[in-house]
């Protein structure tokens, strides 16, 4: 199959009328499900707050604290991740629509590791200043340090600040959780040591709450270093500005995406990995987007490190509709194709993208096709950038779909999503919360 599918010239579309104000604004970005999750935390922690009476105990405070970074810890971890997804992805498509589509929203409770982690940061920032004078020089000074690079990370971690400097971010997130992890535990113990009168240490350790959940909190971020590992790769490049990699033994599930890194200490990268039928192991698209992936192109390496394991992606939650629209540009059809070769729920897809074949190769667009024969491919360099909301309305509209499931960059992808949710339809995009 060597002839690519364009798309001609788009129709004349009409779009519906939004919906009312009342509904409609809910769906602008602002107030995307993300948001309101970390609003909640933030609401749950503010009413714990003004009922306790507890502001002068540096033990409940500390408790309190960790348990916010608890919550925004264990709902980023791999398996907790996967754990969620396959529970919504077992919802029956009889329950009513509306139902589905809170739920496909689930990749959303990123929110919760935002509000987790901002509202676990102000409670000791407020330990801190409780503690000081009331306990041993030695654990305020580790208080101090704690502080300091609690807000290290929180800044570092403000989208704007991601954006710009992503290795700046990448950098102070691990070596200063990690700092962080050490810290924890070297307070608790002189906390529980300073208290324990003539208890025994450990017995003391062991009656405090704080220990215990700052217990479950280091398992859960151990596990994936535990499973680093050196893994060969092969890697083709059909273009300059994309490289196709295959990579492992194992087969990941369909739609679920691995961070790779030269260096298990320097950047790490996730990718959407895609099962090749019929063999082992898994693929990546790596397109050209920033000095490490334009390195990886143009010097790529013959082994790359992994851990833990692969985690679910956003579009494995549109499994709960009867059909969806894929909407994806350029490089985007790596994290769906892997749903469009599984074939778990009927789809449309609509690929946006420059001159393909030159792009990423006639091997991969046969592929494509032969999955899908009626994939749309719109060429850009034959038919220019379409209108997105009504080229992806014209396909949810045509093939019946429930829901349109759009994977793009930042602004085109919002766009779109609220584009579409704005008129009453179903749709699902990154929120690029990591």
């Amino acid at each position: 199959m060597s002839v690519v599918r364009c798309a001609p010239a788009l129709p004349d579309v009409r779009l519906p009328e939004p919906l009312p104000w009342g509904r409609r604004v809910l769906k602008h970005p602002r107030l995307m499900q993300s948001n309101r999750l970390a609003l909640l935390v933030l609401m749950v922690n503010v009413l714990c707050a003004l009922r306790g009476h507890w502001w002068n105990d540096v033990a409940v405070l500390a408790l309190v604290a960790q348990v916010n970074f608890t919550v925004g810890i264990l709902v980023r971890q791999q398996f907790v991740v996967n754990w969620l997804s396959r529970c919504v992805m077992k919802a029956p498509k009889s329950w009513p629509l509306r139902l589905r589509w809170a739920l496909a929203k689930g990749y959303h409770l990123g929110g919760l590791h935002v509000g987790g982690a901002a509202c676990g940061t102000l409670w000791f920032l407020a330990l801190t200043v409780v503690a000081t004078g009331r306990v041993g020089s030695t654990l305020l000074l580790v208080y101090y340090l704690q502080a300091l690079v609690l807000l290290a990370i929180v800044i570092t971690a403000r989208p704007s600040a991601r954006a710009k400097r992503h290795d700046l971010f990448e950098r102070v997130h691990r070596f200063g959780g990690w700092g962080l992890s050490l810290l924890f535990w070297i307070g608790a113990v002189l906390l529980a040591d300073e208290r324990r009168g003539t208890a025994p240490l450990l017995e003391a350790l062991a009656g405090t709450p704080t220990v215990w959940v700052l217990m479950l909190t280091t398992i859960s971020s151990l596990v994936p270093w535990l499973m680093l590992r050196r893994i060969p790769i092969d890697v083709v490049r059909p273009s300059s500005h994309v490289a196709l990699v295959r990579a492992g033994r194992s087969r990941p599930m369909a739609g679920s995406a691995r961070a790779i890194a030269r260096h298990p200490l320097q950047q790490w990268h996730s990718f959407a990995v895609i099962p090749t039928p019929g063999e082992p192991g898994f693929r990546m698209t790596v397109s050209r987007a920033g000095d490490w992936t334009s390195d990886f192109i143009d010097n790529p390496p013959t082994h790359v490190w992994v851990r833990g394991v692969a985690t679910a992606g956003m579009a494995n939650y549109g499994t709960v509709f009867r059909r969806v629209v894929y909407l994806v540009t350029g490089s985007g059809i790596g994290p769906v194709l892997a749903h469009v070769l599984a074939a778990r729920v009927p789809h449309k897809l609509v690929w946006v993208t420059r001159d393909p074949v030159k792009t990423y190769g006639q091997e991969l667009v046969d592929e494509i096709l032969s999955a899908q024969p009626d994939a749309l491919i719109w060429d850009t360099d034959a038919n220019g950038k379409p209108d997105m909301v009504k080229l992806a309305y014209s396909a949810y509209e045509e093939s019946g779909a429930e829901a349109v499931i759009c994977v793009s960059n930042r602004k085109l992808t919002w766009s779109v999503v609220h584009g579409l949710e704005r008129l009453g339809i179903p749709a699902l995009g990154p929120i690029w919360d990591s």
